[in-house]
C-alpha cells in the first residue's frame, strides 16, 4: 500500500475501542507527523488505552466534546490538521433503546458539529496538500437482511431499525450532505461487528468471557441465531488506512470481516476456548475458581436463553468487493484465530477490565443484562 497522503491527524473517540487500535496503527505510519486525540472520556473512553501512544512526542490528548464546535475549530487551525478520522459515537444498541435522545445528540448532532468545525476551519485556511474527513459508520444502517439475501453493497438503501442505527444513519447523511453542498472532502466506511483488544466489557465477546470467568450466566437473546459478520479491529483499522490512502473523496466503502456467525455459535466458541485455557493453566483455575471450567465442567453450561430484545435485527452482512478492487483491502484475521488471540489478551490484561468494573461499581455484581449485538 502507498504512503498516506496526510500528515497531521485529529482522531475523535481515540480513547475508545476502535479508536485506540487506530491510533496505535497510525503512529506506525511513516507519514504521521502529528496525532491529536480528542475524546470526551464518557464511560467507554479510557485514556489508559493510549499510554503507549502518549509517550510518543507526536501525540497530544485533548479532553473535549466534539459538540464544542468553536473549540474544535481552534484545534484544527492551531494544529494544521489535514485529516479527521471520526470514531466518536455512542455504539451500544441496548443503551440506545434506553436512552435514544442521548444517541441522537451524540451521534447525529455531534457529527454535524464536527463537520461544521471542519468546514469552517478548512475554508478559512489555505492548504498546500489534500484534506480528508473520514467517518466511521456501521453495517446496521442497512437494516436486517433475510437469510437468503446477498451481502449489501455500498449502494444499498438505508433501513435502520434501532435508535443506534438511526442515529448513525442520520450522521452518514449529514456527512454526505456536507460533501455535496459544501465540497467537504469526505470518505465513509461501513464496518462489520468489531472485536479484539481494548473492547469495553459490555460488548458480547468480553462480556461473555468475563461472565464465564466468574460463573455468571451467559444470556442469549431469543434463539441466538442472529447472524453477524465479525471483523478483527486490526483488520478494520487496516481498512480505514486503505480508504485514507486510496479512497476517492465522496465515496463510501464496506469493510467486512471473514464471514458470518450466529451469536450462539460465537458464545459456544468462547466457552470452548476458555474450557481449553482453564484445562491447560492451573494459575487460571486458581485465579477464577467460580468458572465452571476451573473444576473440569464446561462453561457452556452457563449459556441461558432469555427473551429477545425489541427490534432485534436477524442478520447483517457487507459485500467487500469494492474495497478489494479499488483499495486492495481484504481482511486477513480468521475469526477462530482472532477469537483465540482476543481471549488470550483479556486473560493477560485482567487488571485492565477489572479496573473498569471497579470504576463502574460492577466488580462484585453478576451482569444480568444481555449485550448480544
Amino acid at each position: 500500500m502507498s504512503d498516506l497522503p496526510f500528515k497531521r491527524f485529529l482522531v475523535t473517540g481515540g480513547a475508545g475501542f476502535i479508536g485506540t487500535s487506530f491510533c496505535h496503527m497510525l503512529l506506525q505510519q511513516p507519514a504521521t507527523q502529528r496525532l491529536v486525540v480528542l475524546d470526551a472520556l464518557t464511560y467507554a473512553g479510557n485514556r489508559a488505552n493510549l499510554a503507549d501512544c502518549l509517550e510518543d512526542p507526536r501525540t497530544w490528548f485533548v479532553h473535549e466534546d466534539i459538540r464544542n464546535t468553536e473549540a474544535v475549530i481552534r484545534l484544527l487551525q492551531q494544529e494544521d490538521i489535514d485529516c479527521i478520522v471520526h470514531f466518536a459515537a455512542e455504539s451500544h444498541v441496548d443503551r440506545s433503546i434506553a436512552e435514544p435522545m442521548l444517541f441522537m445528540a451524540s451521534n447525529a448532532l455531534g457529527t454535524q458539529s464536527l463537520l461544521e468545525a471542519a468546514r469552517t476551519a478548512w475554508q478559512d485556511t489555505p492548504s498546500v496538500g489534500p484534506r480528508r474527513f473520514h467517518h466511521i459508520s456501521t453495517d446496521e444502517v442497512f437494516g436486517s437482511l433475510d437469510p437468503e439475501t446477498r451481502p449489501v453493497t455500498e449502494e444499498a438503501p438505508y433501513r435502520p431499525r434501532s435508535p443506534y442505527s438511526a442515529s448513525k444513519a442520520a450522521a452518514d447523511h449529514l456527512v454526505m450532505a456536507y460533501h455535496h453542498t459544501f465540497g467537504l472532502p469526505i470518505t465513509l466506511s461501513y464496518a462489520a461487528n468489531n472485536y479484539g483488544p481494548f473492547q469495553y466489557p459490555e460488548k458480547l465477546i468480553p462480556f461473555f468471557l468475563i461472565n464465564a470467568l466468574h460463573g455468571h450466566p451467559l444470556p442469549i437473546y431469543g434463539d441466538g441465531l442472529q447472524r453477524r459478520d465479525w471483523v478483527h479491529v486490526h483488520d478494520h483499522c487496516r481498512g480505514i488506512l486503505a480508504v485514507l490512502t486510496l479512497g476517492q473523496a465522496g465515496h463510501s466503502y464496506n469493510l467486512p470481516g471473514m464471514g458470518e456467525q450466529t451469536n450462539l455459535a460465537i458464545a459456544k466458541q468462547i466457552t470452548s476456548i476458555l474450557d481449553r485455557r482453564m484445562a491447560a493453566e492451573a494459575t487460571l483455575r486458581k485465579r477464577y475458581p467460580a468458572c465452571p471450567a476451573a473444576t473440569g465442567a464446561s462453561c457452556a453450561a452457563l449459556l441461558t436463553h432469555i427473551t429477545d430484545r425489541p427490534g432485534h435485527d436477524r442478520r447483517y452482512a457487507l459485500d467487500g468487493s469494492l474495497a478489494a478492487t479499488e483499495l486492495g483491502f481484504q481482511p486477513t484475521i480468521a475469526l477462530e484465530a482472532g477469537l483465540e488471540q482476543t481471549i488470550d489478551w483479556y486473560l493477560q490484561h485482567a487488571t485492565w477490565w477489572q479496573d473498569i468494573l471497579k470504576r463502574h461499581g460492577l466488580a462484585r455484581q453478576p451482569w444480568l443484562a444481555a449485550t448480544a449485538p
